[in-house]
This record gives structure tokens, sequence and C-alpha cells, in this order.
């Protein structure tokens, strides 16, 4: 793999070493034990496990790093200069449910900006990943966003709302409302890092998404732009800093797809 900074390399290691196991456990997911943590939203011990294994490297390796991850929370938070933003498992109910669509996703933060990636698929074997001004590769080869011009005929992707979400009814206008300007039917495959890395790829034209977490898109959002992509929050939480509203787009429908979006003031 062409990995010559010093983070991405240590972000490798932790990532293959957790990858291990959680390929294990998704060959016994069956069998595995499933605590609720809320409803709609369910963790396993193939979850807990493989965030232990990363945090574990990682800290070894900068003892004094901030953490913050879906499981442990925040670690080191004194720190808030570096830090290491961590999803185990995105995509937690597909990989539960048997469906080979998931992820581990690491980021690297640095006076609140994500410097450097990665989001591996251990079951499909891709690796994406990408450092500030370096370009962004899957595997070893450069990846780029599509050249669409057009939102009709653009593939998008989206997910949510969660049963429990405020904003359901808002979640669900917008999806009717953008699925009648486009020719093809939105795609909802349930792992917002693999759906932003896929528009870096130029898979998929444009996502979005409201009600994520900061750990479901880091360490995506520096791969999309340095694959030439464009990411934002477009509605800012002031109760929860850690939650994003997110549009991912190739930036050339970026505007056309924001405006289907925020052109209505729904609570």
């Amino acid at each position: 793999m062409r990995l010559n900074s010093p983070k991405l390399n240590l972000i490798y290691k932790a990532c293959m070493k957790a990858s291990k196991s959680l390929i294990r456990d998704f060959g016994e997911v069956e069998k595995l034990q499933v605590s609720s943590k809320g409803p709609g939203d369910f963790v396993s011990s193939a979850d807990k496990r493989t965030e232990k294994i990363i945090i574990n490297e990682l800290l070894n390796a900068q003892p004094d790093y901030g953490i913050l991850s879906e499981e442990a929370g925040v670690i080191n938070e004194k720190n808030k200069s570096n830090r290491w933003i961590i999803d185990p498992i995105d995509g937690t109910s597909n990989f539960l449910n048997g469906i080979p669509h998931f992820s581990i996703s690491i980021g690297y933060e640095e006076n609140n900006e994500i410097k450097c990636g990665l989001i591996f698929d251990p079951i499909k074997n891709e690796l994406f990943f990408a450092e500030k001004g370096n370009g962004a590769f899957m595997n070893n080869s450069r990846i780029r966003v599509s050249k669409k011009k057009s939102l009709k005929n653009s593939i998008l992707a989206t997910g949510g709302p969660k049963f429990n979400s405020k904003k359901k009814n808002l979640i669900l206008e917008e999806y009717v409302e953008i699925s009648k300007k486009i020719d093809t039917p939105i795609r909802k495959f349930g792992s917002a890092s693999l759906d932003i890395v896929n528009v870096a790829c130029g898979r998929f034209d444009g996502f979005w998404q409201r009600e994520l977490n900061y750990w479901d898109i880091a360490a995506a959002e520096i791969i999309l732009k340095e694959s030439g992509g464009y990411i934002e929050n477009f509605e800012l939480q002031e109760k929860d800093l850690n939650k994003k509203n997110i549009i991912a787009s190739n930036s050339l429908i970026h505007t056309d797809l924001l405006s289907l979006i925020t052109k209505k003031n729904i609570v």
C-alpha cells in the first residue's frame, strides 16, 4: 500500500490488526452476543473488541493523544490538538444481520482539522485512505470524483432516519423531494463512511444524511476532499457539536442538491 505518512502507517497497522478478528466475528455473526444501547441502535461484542484493539494500538504509539470513539467516548480529553476519531464498525446493523457492507473508519484530527483518514471494507478488501495535500487512494490506485454535472442523471445515496428521530418527517420529505428530481432510484446501503468514499471514487455522485455522528464521517471527509469532492455540514447542531447533517458530492452537483435539502425550513 502507498502509505508514506507515519500517521497513516499507524492507522493502517491498527486497522489491519482489528480487521482480522472482525472478519472472524462476521463469519460467526449468529453467535454474537448483542446488547441494546438504545432503540434502533445496537452494539455487538465484535464492535467493542474491534474498538479495543484499535485504541490499544494507537495509545501504545501515542499515549498522550486524544481519542473520540463510538463506544469508549473521549480519552485524554485535555489533548484537543491531536486526536484520533474512531468508528470501529460503521454499518453495525448490516454486520449483525450478515450483510457484507460495513467498514472500520479512523481519522486523525489536528487542531480541529482532519489531516488524514482511512476506511477499510474488510469483506470487499477495499482500503480507502488520504492525507491532506497528497490525494486519495483505494488500495494502490488514485481515486477521483465523477465529472457528472446534471443532478437529474446522478446516482445519489442517503441513510436514515432512525425510528426515534425528531426530524423523521423532514428526512422523509427530503427523500421524496429529491427522488422526484432524479432519474435513478436513491441508494441506501447503511454505512455513511462507505457511501462518502463511494462518492470519492466516482461510484456515486452525491450523498446526504442528517443526524450523523462525527466518527461516522471524519475519515471519509478528508478522502472525499482529496479526491476533488466537496463535503459540508449544512445545518449546525448547536446542542451537540458531534452531530452532523452532511451533504457530500462531486462538487459539480453540490449547489443543486443542497437547494433541494435546504429550501424547506421544517422542524
